[in-house]
Order: C-alpha cells, then sequence, then structure tokens
C-alpha cells in the first residue's frame, strides 16, 4: 500500500494502539492524518507528536456512541480535509468482569462503541470511498475476536462481531476497489493491561509492535492481520486441536474472579 502523501482518519486515537498507528503512519509519509477520540487535551498532544514526524495531523473530538454527531464531525472532515485513504477503526472500550457479575451499563457501553460506533465511521467513509473506488478500511478486532475468553464475555462478542462484520463488509467493498482488513493484536500493553488481571503466560505486545505489524500486513496485501506468535499458536491450536482450546485458556485465566472495572479503558 503507498501511503506517501494520502490522508488517515484513525478512531481511538488518544492513546495505545491508535496513537502508535499515528506515528506509524506518519513515518511512512502519510501526507495527513485526522485523529478521532473524546478526549481533545490526550488528541492534541498526540497531534503535537504526528506533526514532529513530518504529517499534517487535524484533532475531531467527537463520542462516536452519538451517531449524529459523528456523522456531521466525519463529513466535515472529508469535506475540508479529505478525501480519506486509509480509516483505521481502532477506538473501544472494556471492561473486565465475571458474566453474573457483569453491569448492564458497562455491557452497552461495549456494545454502543466497539460496535456501533465503528458501524457508524464506516458507512459513512465506505460510501464515499465506493464512490471515489478507492480507499482502505482497517477494523481493529482481537484475538479475542477468534478465542473467547472468560471475564470478557460481552468484549470477546463485539470483537466476534468485528471479525464477521469485516469478512461481509470485503466482499461487499471489492467490486468499488475498496479493500478491508482486520487486525487481530493479543494482549497489549496499554491501559487495558494496568487496569485487567492478566491470563497467565500471555506475553504483552507493545503498541509499537502492533503499528509495525499493521503497516508489514498493508504492505504485503493481507486481508486478517494477526499479530504475535502467540496469537499465532492460539489460531493453529484453534484449527488443529480445538477439543484442547478450551481447558488450556481455563487454565490461563486469572486465578482470582476479577472484580468490574469502572473505568472504561481504550483496547483492542
Amino acid at each position: 500500500m503507498l501511503f506517501h502523501g494520502k490522508t488517515a482518519l484513525i478512531t481511538g486515537a488518544s492513546r495505545g494502539i491508535g496513537r502508535a498507528i499515528a506515528h506509524a503512519l506518519a513515518r511512512q509519509g502519510m501526507q495527513r492524518i485526522l485523529l478521532v477520540a473524546r478526549n481533545a487535551q490526550r488528541l492534541e498532544t498526540v497531534a503535537e507528536e504526528v506533526r514532529q514526524l513530518g504529517a499534517e495531523a487535524i484533532v475531531l473530538p467527537v463520542d462516536l456512541t452519538d451517531p449524529i454527531r459523528a456523522n456531521v464531525v466525519i463529513a466535515r472532515a472529508w469535506q475540508h480535509h479529505g478525501p480519506v485513504h486509509l480509516l483505521i477503526n481502532c477506538a473501544g472500550v472494556a471492561y473486565q468482569a465475571p458474566f453474573l457479575q457483569a453491569k448492564l451499563p458497562q455491557v452497552q457501553s461495549e456494545i454502543s462503541t466497539n460496535l456501533i460506533g465503528l458501524y457508524t465511521v464506516t458507512r459513512l467513509v465506505a460510501r464515499r470511498m465506493a464512490t471515489r473506488r478507492e480507499g482502505c478500511i482497517v477494523n481493529v478486532s482481537s484475538l479475542m475476536g477468534k478465542v473467547a475468553a472468560p471475564t470478557m464475555a460481552t468484549y470477546s462478542a463485539t470483537k466476534f462481531a468485528i471479525v464477521g462484520f469485516t469478512q461481509a463488509l470485503r466482499s461487499e467493498l471489492a467490486p468499488h476497489r475498496v479493500r478491508v482488513v482486520s487486525l487481530l493484536p493479543s494482549l497489549t500493553d496499554t491501559d487495558m493491561v494496568k487496569e485487567f488481571d492478566w491470563f497467565r503466560g500471555v506475553q504483552p505486545s507493545t503498541p509499537d509492535q502492533v503499528a509495525e505489524a499493521l503497516v508489514r500486513g498493508l504492505n504485503q496485501g493481507k486481508s486478517e492481520i494477526v499479530v504475535g506468535w502467540q496469537s499465532h499458536a492460539a489460531l493453529w491450536a484453534q484449527r488443529l486441536v480445538p477439543w484442547l482450546v478450551e481447558p488450556m485458556i481455563q487454565l490461563l485465566a486469572p486465578t482470582k474472579p476479577a472484580q468490574v472495572r469502572q473505568r472504561p479503558v481504550r483496547s483492542t
């Protein structure tokens, strides 16, 4: 994929993987990067970092769970700074809790941001890309979009949904010359790691490693980008010995029942 002189829009760009992707794209010669997240102050910090790397940065603070406001902001951004050649859907929230202790507001928050927010932005941008017959959409799912994890039932459900949505969209948009890619990181060293009880034996990736894997995968023309050897091993195990995967996950799960995390964190 050619990055030089292009425009990218990244949701969830204020921290973690979204921020690292913004840095990586700037280093690749992306001309303009539109940064989307709720927190304007954090976005300004990332924007300054992107500018120091040689790219133009546009800050677009908006809550993607508000479809009307999100539509207005993204449409104006396309009008004034577009067209968008690369969309990275990275915004997401996660709560960790045993299913029997999960609270409905947290469940609704995960679904609203991880799915409805992603759908809102994708629908708006994909229509314009299809008209222009060019573009690439990257939906950030997770290894938990392939292998579900205890204490993360709703998060896993949203990430499974993103994988299915991406596969369907890939077929639908291919005739319009719009490429659709899924990115599947495993545990990543972001705010989520600081908040959650870790699964034993899992070695986290850094946000920079995820961003580098994304750039490599896009350059190699991959439609599904799996990050890290542990993710590849888990997916191979699921294909070859599926009966062994669930007992293994239960063995690696946190030993103490997780408490509901009240603060949402940007995650993969």
